[in-house]
């Protein structure tokens, strides 16, 4: 079938160029995505629709943002985070555009590309048929002792600048005819931006260290002699995956370019055979909604929650930690409010979103600041924009169909970013806050009333875990808000009582916004050393929630996710969901 070149939109408004070749066999209902290697685009991974000679299948490729005949600078994007998402914008442009489910979808990716897929199934937990990963770069050989480091520090008095590719075309591939079209390929792109580089690296020691939340059908295809990335982090990822079906494969003597290889065909083999064995059967789907009783997650917050002996070098450490930041609540206010009220209260959440270092003098402000500039405390802000993004979206979506805009916040502490995302542009019928927190009520009326909301916003002191809480509300919300709630408790019946409770409130086609955890670098820390709000729990043990968990969730309450956002580092999700 002729290839038609196209563009998709981006959530940012940007149009990415890819390559759509429909089913030869007239079909419409399965699909082979292939994402290129870092460099090159979309004309270079086209020839892998030809070898496969899958002709009941559409095929598509892109161009990445930087790369081919996409925009921007080559070799570059916003951030690593945003070219992940916008592989969620393509999945989903190609179910809108083609009517081709996620689940009849097929994945082929190649070095940076199957690192950005692998990013993809971690942080979105798409519902994919199965990925093909491809000599991924989760760690780029840099023969320069220290590059990194020195990259880093270069970064920071420079801001983004270029390197050069060092890779010439005989290291990627034996076969000469790849070898001459690469080099003179007028596409390619050499250069690559430090952030994205960089980008890399950190996104993949998350990604590979975490692979246990992904469930996705993968087969690994690892070069024997690749010079261009390393091989132990292929094979960490691969014995972590949590996958039920994985396969790895090693083909000796290959350079990087796996794909593009002199004797490529005994990759091909592998991925026909991988390929049509998950299409011909249904789709497998791991539950882990019981995560909570057994689980690698349910481990780590065992063995968190496990105290140390102040005797050991370990419990000595975290006791000085402790100490230090009973020491900094001296002068720093944050810190302050922190050992008053847990570092994980209402409190503590509004003191993060202001954002406003204050301390009893100038050095208290500067730990105030430190403390502030935290990564988890950066990840909550910008969780609070990503929940301004979904309310806002939620509320386009009930006025296009013609619904009112009810909402309800079941645990809102302060209240500050519902209340932030309230326009004068878009205002909706009513607002009904809740908190369990008779502080944190009388903290969030007294912020209406600063802002003259009363006659749409009230807040109520409630149990957002008392399903009786949900019935009979009028006016019956149109939106439901949960945010952050569920990240503080590791049991997911707990959990289900307040979604199923959701699902009993809201009206058929409301929507839910939902907020999750995946990751977090710093669960140690906070484990050990932070105090909790919660009774009988003096320490903020954290258990984390893959997305899929998250997901899966929501869907068994009777909602299906629509939209997700997360943040630069991994750590927190903002998904919204509709009633079905």
């Amino acid at each position: 079938m002729q290839e038609q070149q196209k563009t998709f939109t981006t959530a940012d408004g940007t149009k990415l160029f890819y390559r759509y070749r429909p089913a030869q066999d007239g079909s419409n209902d399965k699909a082979v995505i292939l994402f290129h290697r870092g460099h090159e685009h979309s004309g270079r991974m086209m020839f892998v629709a030809d070898e496969l000679g899958f002709d009941d299948f559409a095929y598509f490729a892109w161009d990445a943002r930087g790369h081919g005949h996409s925009p921007g600078e080559r070799g570059d994007s916003p951030s690593l985070g945003t070219s992940v998402a916008d592989i969620q914008d393509f999945v989903q442009h190609i179910g809108r555009e083609y009517g081709i489910k996620p689940e009849n979808i097929a994945v082929i990716a190649q070095s940076v590309g199957a690192m950005l897929v692998s990013a993809w199934l971690h942080d979105y937990a798409p519902k994919i048929r199965c990925a093909v990963l491809a000599s991924p770069a989760f760690k780029v050989k840099l023969y320069v002792p220290f590059a990194r480091t020195g990259l880093k520090l270069m970064q920071k008095w420079r801001g983004n600048f270029f390197v050069n590719s060092y890779v010439k075309s005989h290291y990627l591939t034996h076969n000469k005819e790849r070898q001459t079209s690469y080099d003179n390929d007028p596409l390619i792109a050499r250069a690559i931006s430090v952030r994205i580089l960089l980008g890399l690296y950190d996104a993949a020691e998350r990604v590979v260290a975490d692979a246990q939340a992904i469930t996705t059908p993968i087969q690994l295809l690892v070069s024997g002699s690749d010079w261009v990335v390393h091989h132990k982090p292929q094979h960490d990822f691969y014995n972590r995956l949590g996958s039920h079906i994985k396969e790895r494969h090693i083909f000796s003597g290959f350079y990087h370019d796996t794909l593009g290889e002199e004797k490529r065909e005994l990759a091909f083999v592998e991925m026909r055979r991988f390929i049509r064995e998950r299409f011909g059967e249904s789709l497998q789907t791991v539950d882990v909604t019981r995560a909570h009783i057994h689980s690698d997650s349910r481990r780590e917050a065992d063995e968190l929650a496990t105290p140390l002996s102040p005797f050991t070098p370990r419990g000595a450490y975290w006791a000085a930690q402790r100490w230090l930041i009973g020491l900094g609540a001296n002068w720093s206010e944050g810190l302050k409010i922190g050992k008053e009220t847990g570092f994980d209260s209402g409190s503590t959440l509004d003191y993060v979103y202001r954002n406003q270092p204050q301390g009893t003098n100038k050095f208290g402000e500067a730990v105030d600041k430190y403390y502030l500039n935290a990564i988890g405390w950066r990840g909550i802000r910008q969780r609070k924009e990503n929940i301004g993004k979904a309310i806002q979206m939620a509320f386009a979506e009930l006025r296009e169909h013609g619904k009112p805009v009810h909402v309800l916040d079941i645990a809102s502490g302060h209240g500050r970013y519902v209340l932030d995302a309230l326009t004068a542009e878009s205002l909706p019928d009513g607002v009904r806050l809740r908190d369990y927190s008779p502080v944190n009520v009388e903290a969030g009326r007294k912020l209406i009333a600063e802002r003259k909301l009363q006659d749409i916003v009230t807040f109520e002191e409630a149990n957002a875990y008392d399903r009786a809480n949900y019935q009979n509300l009028n006016p019956r919300p149109t939106l439901g808000i949960v945010s952050g709630l569920h990240e503080l408790f590791s049991d997911n019946d707990l959990i289900m009582r307040s979604l199923k409770g959701f699902c009993d409130a809201l009206e058929y086609g409301g929507y839910l916004i939902y907020t999750g955890q995946p990751w977090h670098p710093q669960l140690e820390m906070i484990a050990r050393a932070l105090t909790s709000h919660k009774e009988g729990s003096p320490n903020w043990v954290m258990r984390r929630r893959s997305q899929q968990e998250m997901d899966q969730l929501v869907e068994q309450a009777g909602f299906t996710k629509i939209h997700q956002w997360i943040d630069e580092d991994g750590i927190f999700t903002v998904s919204l969901a509709v009633k079905a």
